[in-house]
């Protein structure tokens, strides 16, 4: 390595430092909003609770309501930002550690190949950081979706509460078809609740990984698009490292909602073959499909930020689609970096 790679290096390392306080600043920043964030919204609790036992207006009582959901969005919003801080933090600590060992074996002569391994890890970094903020950016779309629809009905709760209570005395009979309604759309919203989860960060991808949560979630998106979905698992059925389950299940679960919404396909069929070097991944179905050439001038990002990921890991990525026969997806990633 010459004496202006080694230089570059070390700018690049005095650049990646600075990034590093700066973010080990935001976490700081963030954490005493938190902290002040999570002491309105026990207060809120509180007064919300006072509030019902006073026997207050269904007006002020849903205002009061409305107040505490606020502010459990912003809970859950800067909770989200703080988790996607602090990954940004340890990938720059460990893209610090790489560049000190690069510039160490450079100059102690014993890194022949340190810029070949340097880019390479560049374009490993690239992956993750892309993979965490594609997961940010579905936080986000999931907190609206949940503001605009769980949350809007739990405010509606209220109110069919409070007319329930009201009919008790005057019409006991329309008290009980109103108990009843507001029975049956908490389920519904209960569910949605679930959903939305499930669909933020699946809990079993953490604590099962890949092939269970996959096929549990193809249960769940059976049921709710009608969809015929059929799922192979071949290789062997083992954890891959966190990143890679991440980027597996998220393909897939775009792959099957193009199917559904796009595609309007019957019948889906999921292949994954967990090989010891390569993970394959091929999505089928029968929709009415699309030409693969009007990809680049489409305003579905799905599929390009797929392509991207898959790329970005080393891997490949492949269309066979043409109109009115279906669409094939297919990508492969190696099973390590």
């Amino acid at each position: 390595m010459t004496d202006n790679e080694i230089m570059d290096y070390q700018t690049e390392l005095e650049e990646t430092q600075r990034a590093l306080h700066e973010v080990t600043l935001m976490i700081e920043q963030s954490q005493g909003e938190l902290g002040k964030i999570t002491q309105r919204s026990t207060a809120i609790t509180s007064h919300l609770q006072q509030t019902q036992k006073q026997g207050t207006t269904v007006e002020d009582l849903k205002m009061s309501y409305e107040s505490a959901l606020e502010v459990q969005q912003r809970l859950f919003v800067m909770r989200g930002q703080l988790e996607k801080l602090q990954n940004d933090k340890d990938h720059l600590y460990k893209y610090q550690g790489i560049l000190e060992k690069i510039i160490s074996g450079s100059v102690d002569g014993a890194a022949a190949n340190a810029s070949a391994a340097a880019t390479n890890v560049k374009s490993q970094m690239a992956g993750i950081e892309m993979i965490v903020n594609a997961q940010e950016a579905e936080r986000q779309r999931l907190s609206r979706q949940m503001h605009d629809g769980p949350a809007q009905a739990l405010s509606n709760f209220i109110l069919q509460t409070e007319i329930a209570m009201r009919l008790l005395d005057v019409d006991p009979v329309q008290a009980k078809d109103e108990l009843g309604n507001l029975k049956a759309s908490a389920l519904v919203t209960f569910q949605k609740v679930r959903n939305f989860i499930f669909d933020l960060r699946p809990m079993m991808l953490d604590d099962l990984g890949l092939v269970p949560t996959m096929r549990k979630y193809v249960e769940l998106f059976k049921e709710q698009s009608g969809l015929d979905v059929n799922v192979t698992i071949t290789g062997s059925e083992r954890r891959l490292e966190p990143y890679l389950e991440v980027m597996i299940f998220r393909a897939v679960q775009e792959l099957l909602g193009n199917a559904s919404r796009h595609g309007q396909a019957s019948l889906v069929k999921v292949q994954v073959d967990l090989g010891n070097d390569l993970i394959r991944v091929n999505v089928d179905d029968n929709g009415k499909g699309f030409a693969p050439e009007t990809l680049k001038d489409s305003s579905n990002l799905g599929l390009k930020l797929i392509r991207e990921r898959v790329e970005i890991l080393g891997g490949k990525f492949d269309i066979d689609s043409s109109a009115g026969s279906g669409a094939r997806i297919s990508f492969s990633v190696p099973s390590k970096m």
